[in-house]
């Protein structure tokens, strides 16, 4: 059985039990060192490879958004991640998210090419990014935070994390609604790290069947976080197998898409997955 899900003008289909996107930072100061930009082109060949391992979607960001981040103007975050799509696009027909918040990025990232936007403040930091993705009949995914990058980490405190969550991204997606954007093309993601202490991001990974009921699907963006350091003790170089028993688990109780940095050996565990599952039904 395959998932298919619509872009502004054309579906992509897998017949994994997940769509897999590939993180590409355009930025100089990700938290994690190996997956940072050195330059636009170097970049583009990222997303290429990507592309070629098997991503579906291709997510390109010009703003670090991890705890302690700065807020990045328009200009500077134009600057990084236009190019990137422009080189990606004259190449290769993948689809790309742009992880931003800002209605003036995502549109130019409109004109260059990119299908999905994916807005980690559920369209509240910019009023106007919401009728800009109803207008272009894009996708978008609305993630929760709690406060912003520089002060969300402060002593995050939760009665029910899961429901809490689940409640604020319903709300955030009747809102889309109201101002015209598809419910189909309404994608939602928890926010692991972002003001979740890590009991919470726990309960969110486990509890995320409660997730799924209202009915939209859900990406979540495990890769190489410091809730799967904890878990496994590891150093951010050294989490991909953490990474990918998390991202399994989290499929397994209804995860549409995962964010990754690790494509290929994303695609491996699903198919794994996958197979065995099926085996199962027979």
């Amino acid at each position: 059985m395959s998932l298919r899900f619509p872009l502004r003008d054309r579906p992509i289909e897998t017949d994994l039990p997940a769509f897999v996107m590939g993180i590409v930072n355009a930025t100089p100061d990700s938290f994690w060192e190996s997956s940072r930009a050195a330059s636009a082109e170097s970049c583009v060949e990222l997303a290429l490879s990507m592309a070629a391992d098997g991503a579906d979607i291709i997510d390109v960001g010009g703003e670090s958004t991890r705890p302690g981040s700065a807020y990045v103007d328009e200009e500077t975050e134009i600057a990084r991640v236009v190019p990137v799509i422009r080189g990606i696009r004259a190449r290769s027909g993948v689809p790309i998210s742009v992880d931003t918040r800002k209605a003036a990025v995502m549109r130019a990232a409109l004109d260059a090419g990119a299908d999905v936007c994916n807005d980690i403040s559920a369209l509240e930091d910019d009023p106007t990014l919401a009728a800009l993705v109803a207008e272009a009949r894009i996708p978008v995914v609305l993630m929760h935070k709690r406060g912003s990058p520089q002060t969300m980490q402060t002593a995050p405190k939760y009665r029910d994390a899961v429901r809490e969550v689940a409640d604020y991204l319903f709300g955030r997606a009747r809102y889309a609604e109201s101002a015209g954007v598809a419910r189909e093309k309404i994608i939602l993601d928890p926010g692991i790290g972002f003001g979740k202490r890590y009991e919470d991001n726990l309960s969110l990974i486990a509890g995320l069947a409660e997730m799924t009921r209202g009915g939209y699907p859900v990406l979540m963006a495990l890769s190489r976080k410091s809730c799967v350091g904890t878990m496994t003790g590891r150093s951010v170089d050294d989490r991909l197998a953490g990474t990918l028993a998390a991202n399994v688990l989290a499929v397994q109780r209804g995860a549409t898409f995962v964010r990754v940095h690790d494509v290929r050996e994303t695609r491996d565990s699903l198919s794994v997955l996958k197979e065995i599952t099926a085996f199962g039904n027979h």
